[in-house]
């Protein structure tokens, strides 16, 4: 007996080892790339040449770092959350891999790291505009909007569609108003993205009360919003065109992935299937990386009628 319980502690123990790969995890990486894309077409659009290898290698570093901080600081904040919900309560901080206290240190020099390499090598304004980013989404929304209001993830938003400004001003050094075309794609694309997984996951939600709007409207309700969100979203994506920031083959890609998504939306809202908000979900993604791709290509492929 005695045997059994030693086994059962070391093979616990084992369990519990902390590695790289826990904090790594907690950087969430897929989404930092999926915003450094952005920030690198933001780079790219905002000059006719080549993007200065410094600028480009450091800007990346430094908003990478900012992002990962943010992502880390979410972990800590969100760890109660997280041990509740079937699909993070295997998160380092959630299963107590990661201790509080440290999370914080990671974040914490991450984040440090990250403001002096934008700051020394690229420019101030690129600086504190990602480190308003870290503090929209890691204190503004993980710790007030989310648990606040069902409208989080719209208002919330604007931190996480930040990246292509950033890339922007860390190239040019100022704001400009294709910059914050970018962000508006981003911010419009954010909450038909994000409800399509609350929908799927809308009893978790609710077991771990958090007032997202499945939970607080009903699933037909968010169903109705996430169509009306993919609508505008359209629309807002024909304004690079409209406004001569892009051309043909932007204006061709993104009515093609609009109206790809307009059928999830529509397949959501009317004929779903228990898979079907999210398959929604994985569109949306490829959706918003194969936008920004094809924004690259229009740009340095320009195809006019």
């Amino acid at each position: 007996m005695a045997k059994s319980v030693s086994l059962h502690a070391r093979t616990s123990r084992q369990h519990n080892v902390v590695t790289w790969r826990d904090y790594y995890e907690m950087t969430k990486p897929n989404v930092v790339m999926l915003l450094l894309l952005t920030a690198l077409v933001g780079m790219c659009l905002a000059t006719p040449s080549w993007v200065n290898a410094t600028v480009l290698i450091c800007g990346l570093l430094g908003i990478g770092m900012l992002s990962a901080s943010a992502a880390a600081i979410n972990h800590v904040v969100d760890h109660k959350i997280d041990s509740v919900m079937a699909r993070t309560f295997n998160r380092p901080v959630a299963k107590g891999k990661v201790s509080i206290n440290n999370a914080l240190w990671f974040a914490g020099v991450l984040g440090v790291v990250g403001f002096v390499v934008l700051a020394l090598f690229v420019n101030m304004l690129t600086a504190w505009l990602t480190l308003a980013s870290l503090v929209g989404y890691a204190f503004i929304y993980t710790m007030y909007l989310k648990r606040a209001t069902p409208q989080n993830i719209v208002i919330g938003g604007l931190a996480g569609a930040a990246p292509p400004l950033l890339g922007w001003t860390a190239v040019t050094g100022e704001i400009h108003a294709h910059a914050l075309l970018l962000v508006l794609i981003i911010f419009t694309w954010t909450p038909p993205h994000f409800w399509a997984l609350a929908i799927h996951r809308e009893k978790d939600y609710a077991k771990a009360k958090v007032p997202m709007l499945p939970v607080t409207h009903g699933v037909s309700f968010t169903k109705t919003s996430v169509l009306l969100y993919t609508v505008l979203l359209g629309l807002v994506c024909l304004l690079p065109y409209l406004t001569g920031m892009s051309d043909l083959i932007y204006l061709i890609g993104s009515s093609v992935l609009n109206i790809g998504f307009l059928y999830y939306a529509l397949k959501l809202k009317f004929d779903a299937e228990p898979q079907t908000a999210m398959k929604t979900f994985r569109f949306s993604i490829i959706h918003l990386m194969v936008l920004f791709v094809v924004l690259l290509l229009d740009h340095y492929i320009p195809l006019s009628l």
